[in-house]
């Protein structure tokens, strides 16, 4: 694999978007997060208790096959979140709150461990942030029928835990926040060739060639 960005964010921040922007750009193949096709999701949203540890089992399997699959490819990748996100917020937020006992806790992170050893890192990772009033309003425009009956709350405390999650590893992993409230991605064309002139910066030497798609 010839240069991998990872896309990170809270539910409804853009990081779909934002990662076919950027695979477009540098002519680097895409890798989505399973959201429609998951069949965990909808179950997930009207009772965490019974389906959260099934739902990270999930994702965790999912984003676990995109990196084999990102291995085997010969070009650059952009991924549609980070499997490192799914530990540390995700699922450590579904525990705190109660909704995963400790002995699945325990199991997934075991599981997460084990897996992770064998992965190869982000050359970048790129966490786009946004408010909770940001969020909701981008999740009700896109009028998902599973999504609405994500909580306010439930979004605001994964803010918090990305909060914690960048201060963690600002100074051992390579990583670009990206603020997007107020920032329209379709419009703010100077605004965007900043970030991604910023994201070409922090990629390390001979990954990209000079040329600007």
């Amino acid at each position: 694999m010839k240069g991998f960005i990872g896309v990170a964010g809270n539910i409804g921040v853009g990081k779909t978007t934002f990662t076919d922007i950027l695979a477009d750009h540098f002519g680097w193949k895409p890798f989505y997060e399973s959201v429609i096709d998951n069949p965990y999701l909808s179950d997930f949203y009207r009772d965490m208790g019974r389906w959260s540890f099934h739902l990270q089992v999930y994702f965790l399997h999912h984003r676990f096959r995109s990196h084999v699959e990102m291995s085997k490819h010969n070009g650059g990748a952009v991924q549609d979140r980070t499997i490192y996100e799914d530990v540390e917020i995700f699922a450590r937020n579904l525990y705190e709150m109660g909704h995963m006992s400790k002995r699945d806790w325990a199991n997934y992170r075991s599981l997460f461990d084990i897996m992770t050893a064998f992965l190869e890192k982000p050359d970048l990772i790129i966490c786009l942030q946004a408010s909770t009033d940001s969020l909701l309003s981008r999740i009700k425009s896109r009028d998902r029928t599973y999504e609405r009956y994500i909580a306010p709350e439930y979004l605001h405390r994964l803010n918090i835990f990305y909060g914690r999650w960048i201060e963690q590893i600002r100074d051992t992993e390579p990583i670009l926040v990206v603020d997007t409230d107020g920032f329209n991605i379709f419009r703010d064309n100077d605004r965007l060739e900043e970030v991604i002139a910023e994201v070409r910066q922090r990629l390390p030497k001979g990954i990209v060639s000079n040329e600007v798609r």
